[in-house]
């Protein structure tokens, strides 16, 4: 993710300002500075988390504490419902269970500070101050998509909802997988219409590896619903019509399949550190250093919730100030920066997932 700031005489100025050696002058730019920052690191972190097509943002006021009503967040049938989520940033994501009341989050800060030399300021470096930027969001960024990404991750190991492995030989993403894993998600959400089939509720987007997407580019191909193993229950192959081939020859892959949007994250696939962290949650046979595994979702539902601290003066979820910790001798300019969020997902019946074994 790359940031860069216009190049406008006013821009310049403000720079060159935030190193006067007016003190006065110098912090009033500062402070200046860092309110244009908290918006466009709030806006970045919106665009590029992966994880902000799976959670529902619930904003809430600064020092007031967050709640989710979950009787009006959960379907009918049910008392009781299992939650996932996290005290601390970076804590393991746990499972409680509660009734259809109102349901207290934990909340948690994720931070930034970032410095550089007042000679740069000086100097109207706006490509070091854009590097500034960029260091805080990026640092911020990698933080809070960890945390949501493991609350999934645990949600996912802990529901039962995934299809398992193969016991031995080596698997690829088959079209006979992925519909065992549509119908799966239809029999989870039955109780959604009161034990009736004929819900609407289903998946709607899968979240995969490289190695999955360069299976899917294979269909262009290769006969597709087989696996390597000759034993696996999807042995076989089948064709895809000919317009199908074409669409996903011509672009190079395709964005979705039997309808279900396709999100490929680098971060999942053999070694990966999303496959690591389910494999330390899964309690069934998955090896993430081997292994694959294709994460499966009905955002249909607001099953993933995100409740985020908004700043009363602002507006924005994401706070910039000026580092006074830098005495005038050290020569340097600081910020820091921070939100308050939390990740809790409310109902495992919109999460399912495939293991494979590649290797």
């Amino acid at each position: 993710m790359k940031l860069k700031l216009k190049n406008t005489p006013e821009q310049v100025e403000l720079i060159k300002a935030m190193a006067s050696r007016e003190g006065s002058v110098a912090r009033e730019a500062q402070e200046a500075f860092a309110a244009f920052i908290g918006p466009v690191v709030n806006k970045v972190l919106m665009e590029a988390a992966t994880s902000s097509a799976v959670y529902t943002d619930l904003a809430y006021d600064e020092d007031d504490s967050p709640s989710i009503p979950l009787d009006l967040f959960q379907g009918e049938g049910e008392g009781l419902v299992s939650v996932w989520s996290q005290n601390v940033a970076g804590g393991l994501p746990t499972s409680t269970v509660e009734g259809l009341s109102e349901l207290k989050v934990s909340t948690y800060r994720l931070d930034s500070a970032v410095s550089f030399l007042k000679r740069y300021a000086r100097r109207g470096r706006l490509d070091v101050a854009s590097k500034a930027i960029e260091r805080m969001t990026n640092e911020v960024l990698i933080k809070q998509e960890r945390n949501a990404w493991a609350v999934v991750l645990k949600a996912l190991a802990d529901s039962g909802n995934t299809v398992a492995q193969a016991a031995s030989g080596t698997e690829t993403f088959t079209l006979a997988k992925l519909n065992t894993l549509v119908k799966n998600v239809k029999r989870i959400n039955k109780s959604y219409s009161g034990g009736s089939t004929t819900s609407s509720y289903g998946l709607t987007d899968l979240f995969i590896s490289p190695e999955t997407m360069q299976d899917i580019r294979a269909f262009a191909y290769n006969p597709v619903g087989g696996n390597v193993t000759s034993s696996s229950t999807d042995a076989g192959t089948t064709d895809l019509p000919a317009g199908v081939r074409e669409e996903i020859y011509r672009g190079g892959g395709t964005q979705e399949i039997y309808g279900i949007s396709l999100h490929e994250l680098i971060e999942l696939g053999p070694n990966q550190k999303y496959n690591q962290l389910f494999d330390a949650f899964y309690s069934s046979t998955f090896s993430g250093a081997t292994g694959d595994i294709v994460i499966g979702l009905d955002l249909t539902k607001d099953a993933f919730v995100r409740p985020i601290a908004r700043n009363a003066d602002s507006g924005s979820t994401f706070t910039a100030m000026p580092d006074d910790q830098f005495v005038a001798r050290s020569e340097k300019i600081g910020f820091y920066g921070s939100l308050e969020e939390g990740r809790v997902c409310i109902d495992s019946r919109s999460i399912a997932g495939i293991a494979i074994k590649r290797s």
